[in-house]
């Protein structure tokens, strides 16, 4: 049962210090966190000009074919 409680407060010190780190260190994960929300910004806007422009493909396509 001792070795059990070892393990369990080994446990609670490493949860324990990993929050202290995030506390002292918040600016790391708030950049990270703010260059992963620019990242998929960055990806839907590239996603609706994609979109656009296999619309417009598809426009100058069904044009060349009525003339």
């Amino acid at each position: 049962m001792e070795f059990v409680w070892s393990v369990v407060t080994f446990i609670g010190q490493a949860i324990e210090v990993i929050f202290g780190y995030v506390e002292h260190h918040h600016w790391i994960f708030a950049f990270l966190a703010g260059g992963y929300l620019f990242y998929l910004h960055d990806r839907s806007v590239h996603a609706r000009f994609d979109a656009l422009d296999r619309r417009v493909d598809e426009i100058r396509k069904r044009i060349a074919i009525e003339y």
